[in-house]
């Protein structure tokens, strides 16, 4: 018990002196930098994914059902095993890890890109193909988490600008995939996918990390003897922060009944009422909203940041009563910008907080419990959806998603430990004011 106090002591004071270095140009650094190409990178690629699945699968004469399985099998192994990701991030060296699975992404996707240019393309091929890109996802994203605080002084500003580059990849993702299979061949869009991952293993290998903390460093380095009593740590620790599990708890919710009914939908009646070019036109303005959240969190720094971003979520609303009501397409598109703004804003929020209020040494296992947690609950909102609209109506279905997305936000300000919980910087200590 001591020696979790006397981390959680660390940990605010790191946190406050963090808080005194807040701006823009505590933000940017070389290491920083590097961290931040790697990320626009690969998230260029992923965006472009899907596209080539799409195109490239029904080239070869399968169905949308096809592009699903494919997508669900690197889905599945990334939601099933990056628990454990957690655990073994928090070992081992998190920037090796990181460029280890860069790497088999690199391998795995120029197999798919050669299978395409060949025009040998078998779905369990690429079905297998998925499932290692999983497990290497499942191995990398818990380091996201860590890194950021260790590149940057103002770890808010650092995830807004991460934020805004993921944002911008987005909208340019599928843009860069449609000119790459309309000019070359889905196997060209594989390619490039394979190069985004082998720029971000040469960024990640530049970057040049601080040394980790005592407590973080004797976690590393013991081999698989105490893999379980690790991975029992975790949830231990997870459990003890009511304001970490009541959010993941009330976002389950959140993806069963707003996030996974809204985006099959959505799409669904915009094109079949407005046609593909509006729904690309409302998706633009979605990633452009996204981009605007990520500006205002850069700027603004709320004490109680859960509360604010909580608060900024009440702007999905629109998005899906926007659709849900039968609007034309600038309303719909109006309410897809505000919603992109308040997740992105609520998002920044969340993944600061996470960052500042849990120590280091359990930083990348608390991490994955949340991304699991998070995710879990995604494909079951996506599954429902088809036969909930079947039999209440597309319209009434997005109608309920909207209400439900206030009824989340209700939620989320009910309880004390979300709506209470003060930013780790929020209070200077004396012992760090400037000397004369």
């Amino acid at each position: 018990m001591t020696g979790t106090r006397s981390r959680r002591r660390a940990r605010t004071s790191a946190g406050t002196e963090a808080g005194l270095r807040t701006g823009a140009g505590s933000v940017w650094s070389r290491d920083f930098g590097l961290f931040f190409a790697a990320r626009a990178a690969a998230r260029l690629g992923d965006t472009m994914l899907p596209v080539a699945l799409a195109a490239g699968l029904l080239e070869h004469g399968y169905g949308a059902g096809a592009v699903g399985l494919a997508m669900a099998a690197s889905t599945a192994s990334f939601a099933g095993l990056v628990v454990f990701g957690g655990v073994i991030a928090d070992r081992f060296s998190t920037r090796r890890l990181m460029i280890g699975a860069d790497l088999v992404r690199v391998v795995t996707q120029s197999l798919a890109a050669v299978m395409f240019f060949t025009g040998h393309v078998l779905l369990w091929q690429l079905c297998a193909i998925g499932f290692v890109n999983g497990v290497a996802s499942a191995v990398f994203q818990p380091g996201v988490a860590s890194t950021v605080p260790r590149l940057s002084a103002d770890v808010q500003g650092a995830n807004g600008a991460i934020r805004i580059a993921e944002s911008v990849a987005q909208l340019a993702g599928p843009a860069v995939a449609g000119l790459l299979v309309g000019f070359a061949s889905p196997g060209g869009v594989f390619a490039a996918h394979a190069g985004t991952y082998a720029v971000s293993a040469l960024c990640l290998l530049l970057l040049r990390l601080p040394p980790l903390s005592p407590d973080a460093l004797a976690a590393t380095g013991r081999g698989m003897r105490a893999f379980r009593a690790d991975l029992v740590q975790g949830w231990r620790e997870f459990r003890s922060r009511s304001w970490l599990w009541g959010v993941i708890a009330i976002w389950g919710l959140y993806m069963i009944a707003v996030s996974g009914p809204t985006t099959p939908l959505v799409a669904t009646e915009v094109v079949q009422h407005h046609g593909p070019r509006a729904y690309g036109l409302i998706n633009s303005a979605l990633g452009g909203g996204t981009v605007v959240g990520g500006l205002l969190a850069l700027r603004l720094r709320p004490r109680r940041m859960l509360r604010a971003g909580a608060f900024s979520l009440f702007l999905f609303f629109g998005f899906p009563g926007a659709v849900g009501l039968g609007l034309g397409v600038p309303a719909v598109a109006a309410g897809a910008a505000l919603a992109g703004a308040g997740l992105s804003f609520w998002s920044v929020m969340w993944a600061t907080t996470v960052q500042t209020q849990v120590p280091s040494d359990v930083l990348n296992r608390i991490h994955a419990y949340d991304v699991a947690g998070s995710l879990a609950m995604m494909p079951v909102g996506q599954a429902i959806a088809g036969p909930a609209a079947d039999a209440l109506g597309a319209s009434h279905v997005l109608l309920v998603s909207a209400a439900t997305s206030l009824v989340v936000v209700v939620f989320l300000l009910a309880v004390p430990a979300i709506r209470g919980l003060v930013r780790a910087d929020a209070n200077p200590a004396p012992a760090l004011a400037p000397g004369p």
